[in-house]
């Protein structure tokens, strides 16, 4: 039964195609006629009434204070949303919207008053306009904006009798897709105020575009040590931002060091950081002197798109110590030390920002690399459903959740949802799509910064769904219920479910099936790989970056939103995590281990009908040799065809058994969620425990990357993804068909020749058989 609860849902939303936007009959929706929207097709239509309060002019002024500070008031029932109030401007501009849910609306008048705002007291009325609801216009875009009109302000008991002063207005009906709605004041946030408005809204982020700063240190020259009596010990430290690397000493002694090292960095556009090189010398374990410093602007250096070589250059560099100081041109030296480097931008790949594990985007960061877009991925965030309560408001449990979203560099933000365990976004958004194998990546969280404290909390986990693009079938529209699931120190908890709305569309199948024997990532990147600790450091700097610069949006983008959705802690130790991938291992082995008693009983004669079989199966193998290659083949195209019948109907979702979360131990929890370092035990103890967990993380990562190169291979036939698998069982079709016709002789000739060519005739990128493997699915995509 608990396993039930933690399974993905079938729903049947009312999507946007089957509401049609404006129904005759429907009281203050008629208008528009039937016709039906041609976007948001993938969310429940949301009406909303819009205000637009633009202006107002020749206010009257105020008889005691000879002023007025006007604001404007918009009323709908209970509901009551004002402007921001200006100080003795009789023609003031205000150029807000303000939006009432159809679902929450009581009235049938609108009413919008102007007020002047008194210090002390009550606000005096101006005038006001009024509002038929039934008289309201209806507009759907792409029609173009409703055009304000000035309105005459009436007096306080609305006989038509006119007073001094208009406002400009525009009041119309429409749903979450008008232009209006990211920035409109809604009327279920009302209780917000302050900064908290802005934390509240949808918006759309661009995380940066990153790149490699490659700094090749190659040679010094006349390298002058503070005490000339000694040859310094010479090393060449870099640094941009927060990230510091170091070249090893030179291991000759001497004034003209050479180290030919690459530094490695991560810098973003626009590149407001600088390149930062000092040359020191090691005088003691403990202390290194500064001998000579250069700092250059990131934007001076060429960005390198292909394998082309780049050219070195020499630098003088700023003295440091004994004739020449800081600041002080009168004791500059006549000559200076010199240093040679070879330093060049390369696109960085997006695939650093996030974990390798879910790759959303492998396009280079040069848009003169990328290709044509292959497809379009089409996302609808509908609702959520039974969201625990993560706050205490007034005396009672309350949740502000907001979803996020992220695939490649465009991350979207939902509005925030006040005070409800049942919220409806009905937001819509879509990305273009460069290669399928790609996953995409929905957080919610519960909105901690609504009010004036709220710059010292964070916001809370909820759950998270990831989406492979690949195990989804074109033009097909999946609604279902994820299950939001998150691991607390107390154990594994369903926080909720998010009903979505997924449809994958594909612009050129030819393209798409192309790309399956491509490369994952550029040329540059297999000619010029890093080493696994770099791109251990390389990916946490660029989280760092992302996360940063994120955070500088408005409303930001919390870093511990972008953490989370990064994957930030993905390799840290976990017992869970080990013992979940041990028993991938496992799953695997199990098939080989079923062969083996399978062996065995047609060996023990228990289904003599079998045995018989296997053994004139074995003699025509044995006389007809070539034979075996083409019946394996054979054997694997029946399997996967066989296999169709029973191939996946749903997308994959968080699976807490696989994940080895519901059994859990609680000194593992603990272990889990503990800090790194550790903040357990004695001095000695907490080093050796931190080292402990990193060589185990590494081992882990080991052993769940070999889980996931085995569940490649096994669902290479299960149409997990229909188009790899297709793709194979066609491969397997023809290769039957060549081996039969072909002698065995000369496919083991062509096949030990082709392996055994001279490298002039191989190629530094991956085999299409290698291309094809990288991209195939595995289990790694339903792991907590």
């Amino acid at each position: 039964m608990q396993q039930e609860e933690y399974k993905l849902k079938d729903t049947s939303p009312q999507l946007g195609e089957r509401w049609p936007m404006g129904v005759k009959g429907s009281g203050w929706f008629y208008g528009i006629g039937d016709r039906p929207t041609s976007t948001y097709d993938l969310v429940e239509q949301m009406y909303y009434l819009y205000v637009r309060v633009v202006k107002a002019k020749e206010l009257p002024v105020n008889a005691v204070t000879g002023s007025i500070d006007p604001y404007a008031e918009v009323k709908l029932g209970n509901y009551k949303g004002t402007t921001r109030h200006f100080e003795k401007k009789t023609n003031p501009e205000w150029k807000q919207v303000f939006a009432f849910a159809k679902e929450r609306i009581q009235s049938s008048m609108l009413e919008v008053f102007v007020r002047d705002k008194e210090m002390v007291g009550r606000d005096d009325f101006v005038g006001k306009v009024v509002f038929d609801l039934n008289e309201v216009p209806t507009r759907v875009p792409p029609d173009s904006p409703l055009a304000p009109q000035w309105y005459r302000l009436e007096d306080r008991r609305g006989e038509g009798k006119l007073v001094r002063g208009e406002i400009m207005l525009a009041v119309w009906i429409g749903t979450q897709a008008d232009e209006a709605f990211p920035e409109a004041w809604h009327a279920d946030a009302a209780s917000v105020h302050g900064e908290g408005i802005y934390n509240i809204r949808s918006k759309v982020y661009v995380s940066p575009k990153l790149w490699y700063l490659r700094v090749n240190v190659i040679e010094a020259q006349d390298v002058q040590p503070n005490d000339r009596s000694r040859v310094p010990e010479v090393f060449v430290k870099g640094q941009v931002g927060n990230q510091v690397l170091k070249t090893r000493a030179c291991p000759a002694r001497t004034l003209n060091p050479l180290w030919n090292e690459d530094l490695v960095f991560v810098a973003a556009e626009p590149f407001d950081e600088h390149l930062v090189l000092t040359i020191e010398d090691r005088v003691s374990a403990t202390k290194d002197e500064l001998l000579g410093r250069i700092t250059l602007p990131l934007t001076i250096f060429e960005k390198r798109l292909d394998h082309r070589p780049v050219h070195s250059q020499w630098f003088n560099l700023e003295k440091f110590g004994f004739g020449a100081l800081e600041g002080d041109r009168r004791k500059e030296l006549k000559f200076s030390s010199r240093i040679h480097l070879r330093v060049c931008l390369e696109g960085a790949y997006h695939v650093m920002d996030e974990s390798t594990m879910y790759i959303s985007d492998m396009r280079p960061t040069a848009r003169q690399l990328w290709k044509p877009p292959i497809g379009v991925l089409e996302l609808g965030i509908l609702s959520a459903q039974g969201l625990q309560a993560m706050k205490t408001r007034d005396g009672r449990g309350a949740t502000d959740a907001y979803c996020v979203a992220k695939y490649g560099q465009k991350w979207v933000r939902t509005r925030t949802i006040i005070d409800s365990l049942s919220p409806k976004w009905n937001e819509q958004y879509t990305w273009e799509v460069f290669d399928p194998c790609t996953v995409i990546t929905l957080g919610v969280f519960d909105n901690c910064h609504l009010g004036a404290n709220g710059a010292t909390t964070r916001d809370a986990r909820i759950g998270k769904v990831r989406i492979r693009l690949s195990t989804l079938e074109t033009d097909r529209i999946y609604t279902h219920a994820y299950p939001l699931i998150v691991l607390q120190p107390s154990g594994v908890k369903k926080m909720g479910e998010l009903q979505l709305a997924v449809r994958f569309t594909c612009l050129s199948f030819i393209t798409m099936i192309h790309l399956y024997s491509r490369p994952l990532l550029p040329k540059m990147h297999y000619i010029h790989p890093f080493t696994v600790n770099q791109l251990d450091s390389l990916r946490h700097q660029a989280m760092t970056i992302v996360a940063a610069r994120l955070g500088r949006a408005e409303p930001p983008l919390r870093r511990e939103a972008v953490e989370y959705m990064l994957d930030v802690d993905s390799h840290l130790w976990s017992m869970r995590r080990s013992k979940a991938n041990f028993f991938r291992i496992m799953a695997l082995l199990s098939g080989v281990i079923g062969v083996c008693r399978w062996f065995d009983d047609v060996c023990r004669w228990r289904n003599p009908v079998t045995t018989v079989l296997v053994h004139v199966l074995f003699l025509i193998l044995v006389w007809y040799p070539e034979l075996i290659l083409p019946t394996v083949f054979l054997y694997m195209f029946v399997i996967g065809v066989w296999n169709y019948r029973r191939r996946p109907r749903h997308p994959p979702h968080m699976d807490t058994k696989l994940s080895w979360a519901e059994g859990v131990h609680p000194d593992e929890l603990d272990e889990e969620f503990d800090t790194f370092p550790t903040s357990k035990g004695h001095d000695i103890v907490r080093m050796r425990y931190d080292r402990l967990r990193s060589v185990a993380g590494r081992i882990q990562t080991v052993v769940g990357d070999m889980a996931t190169q085995g569940e490649r291979m096994q669902g290479v036939l299960s149409w997990r993804d229909p188009r790899a698998t297709m793709l194979f069982v066609l491969f397997c079709l023809v290769a039957a068909m060549v081996l039969y016709i072909t002698p065995f002789r000369v496919v083991a000739m062509v096949a030990g020749l082709y392996a055994m060519r001279h490298p002039r005739l191989r190629s530094k990128l991956p085999s299409v058989p290698s291309n094809f493997f990288k991209r195939l699915p595995s289990k790694l995509d339903s792991m907590l």
